[in-house]
């Protein structure tokens, strides 16, 4: 069973965790105060960066870098850049499963590079077992859902890694790569003979990055757990419910998705620094303190002035009315009004005049003060107003205001639609599945969602016996 306390910001302040994994950073003002902030989400080469008040954040300075010669890059005069995917010559190996460690070879799949997912037969990846949904509602190594989401555009092998001749196979993987990815436990990898120090003498470029649930070192580097109770360990579910009543839960392992991002950050600056100056690195993300960083305003209130974030429903500090409201079908709309223009319009478009009293609502501090009789007044006019159709409406004057969406409403948005969020691609077992593009891309060197996810040791001949050949890249 796994279980983590729901801590406030008082307690990440004195966690020891992150004071030996020295976490805290202390930027020195000019009035000669210091504040205390979340440091850099990563370890490199065994040293967190630390930043300076004024100081330009850079790779030199967050891969502790000396200095040398930038890399540049200049297209011949009257010549065409090609065209080719911005990641095309990347080669990756992933150890590991679930959502932190392949999401990162995701992104960097959907944009070019060149990804081999390694499992075990034994024990398979478990997204591929354990989280619905199924194909059919039957449990299958090839049927789930969730294991495609986060695997399309790779390749998939299957080694035993307790073998020697599975070891030469992962060692001859590695030797390929320009970045290997793990999530697994801390010295899983130093254990099967497979750490950095090992590796990178006949890879010397090589980057790896591991990412984990608390870090590699530290008091509790070898707890388990998984995003989702993170969340708790991060202050984020505490501030997450009403005043008085319960902390609540988020859908999903939400640091998962926080902490693959910023490591694909990291991951493709210390690429950037390899190929200009052939030295590699050993990137240690805690996903832990990835989510800190979600919490940093907090956690710079609780360090300057002891305040501790608590829960207070859907109120914000700046915004009311802030809320979402009920609408017609049970259907509901999120609504946030910033200034005093805002909330005019609001009442225009609403036809509010007569229920407003200047006494209670003329200005923000009197919103937010009666905040909870706004929300009635509210709520009784727009309870059989549809939820798509009032967003609209609202948003053509330059309001905040969304439905609510469900999974269904996802893959009929019109916005996402328009900018390809969802491709289908054809899966040997699923059949037709949408995948997820990330949000972003790339004008000169747009990505895409290259193939479906792979079936368990489904590219074992291909990636042994062709890609692996001298010569074949």
């Amino acid at each position: 069973m796994l279980g983590y306390p729901v801590s406030t910001v008082a307690d990440i302040s004195v966690d020891p965790q992150l004071q030996v994994r020295d976490f805290w950073t202390d930027i020195a003002l000019p009035d000669g105060t210091a504040e205390r902030h979340c440091g850099a989400f990563f370890i490199a080469d065994g040293n967190r960066p630390k930043i300076s008040a004024g100081e330009t954040t850079t790779v030199e300075n967050l891969l502790s870098n000396t200095g040398e010669q930038k890399l540049s890059v200049q297209a011949q005069p009257g010549s065409t850049p090609k065209q080719k995917s911005a990641l095309a010559e990347l080669k990756v190996v992933e150890f590991g499963g679930y959502a932190a460690g392949p999401h990162v070879g995701k992104l960097l799949a959907n944009f070019g590079a060149e990804i081999v997912h390694v499992e075990s037969e034994d024990r398979p990846d478990g997204f591929r077992l354990e989280y619905p949904p199924f194909k059919d509602g039957k449990v299958g190594v090839n049927r789930g859902g969730c294991f495609a989401f986060f695997n399309d555009s790779k390749y998939g092998v299957t080694l035993d890694l307790k073998s020697a001749e599975g070891l030469a196979k992962a060692r001859k993987l590695i030797d390929w790569a320009d970045i290997v990815i793990e999530n697994m436990r801390p010295n899983v990898m130093n254990r099967l003979g497979l750490g950095y120090d090992e590796i990178s003498k006949t890879n010397p470029q090589l980057i790896m990055l591991s990412t984990c649930n608390m870090g590699q070192t530290g008091p509790r580097a070898h707890t388990p757990g998984f995003g989702s109770q993170l969340s708790s360990l991060a202050g984020i579910y505490g501030n997450i419910g009403e005043t008085d009543g319960s902390p609540m839960l988020l859908y999903g392992p939400y640091i998962d998705f926080i902490a693959s991002v910023m490591a694909t950050s990291v991951s493709l600056a210390a690429l950037y620094r390899a190929r200009r100056t052939s030295k590699g690195s050993y990137i240690d993300v805690s996903q832990y303190e990835t989510g800190l960083h979600f919490m940093s305003g907090a956690l710079l209130n609780y360090h300057c002035d002891g305040t501790v974030a608590t829960r207070r429903a859907n109120r914000d500090d700046y915004a009311a009315p802030h809320n979402a409201y009920r609408c017609r079908d049970d259907r509901w709309l999120a609504l946030s009004c910033r200034d005093d223009d805002d909330f005019n319009k609001l009442v225009e478009c609403l036809d509010l005049e007569k229920r407003i009293d200047e006494q209670l609502f003329s200005n923000t501090i009197l919103r937010h003060h009666n905040a909870a009789k706004l929300d009635e007044i509210i709520s009784e006019v727009i309870v059989e107003l549809d939820a798509f159709e009032l967003a609209g409406k609202l948003q053509r004057v330059g309001l905040a205001a969304y439905p609510v969406n469900d999974i269904a409403d996802l893959f009929s948005d019109p916005q996402l639609h328009a900018r390809q969020n969802w491709r289908r691609r054809n899966h040997a077992v699923i059949g037709d599945q949408a995948y997820g593009f990330p949000g972003f891309d790339l004008s000169r060197t747009p990505g895409d969602i290259t193939k479906a996810a792979p079936l368990l040791g489904g590219d074992n001949e291909f990636v042994f016996e062709n890609m692996l050949k001298p010569g074949s890249q």
